[in-house]
């Protein structure tokens, strides 16, 4: 089953353990966490249901390409990363 990792920037605002999901896309992985830590939400996603800006998520290594319906597969070893996006200046 994929899995599914919060990085500890985020955890600190709600705890968040790293999970095995049984889900096919990324937004069906999402959906799962939310349903045990349903203030998380809200942190991940904006009032439109994308990943807020913020955030960096990963698939595989790879940064996610559909930030908007979530849409990106997950194969049976998928690892899926969240974190908080850097900037600076």
């Amino acid at each position: 089953m994929p899995r599914i990792r919060f990085a500890a920037s985020i955890q600190r605002h709600i705890a968040t353990p790293e999970r095995e999901i049984d889900a096919h896309t990324l937004g069906e992985a999402l959906e799962a966490v939310f349903a045990a830590q349903p203030r998380l939400r809200g942190y991940i996603l904006d009032d439109q249901g994308a990943l807020r800006k913020h955030l960096a998520v990963f698939v595989d290594g790879r940064p996610v390409r559909d930030r908007q319906h979530l849409s990106d597969a997950l194969s049976e070893d998928s690892q899926v990363h969240v974190i908080q996006a850097l900037s600076g200046g």
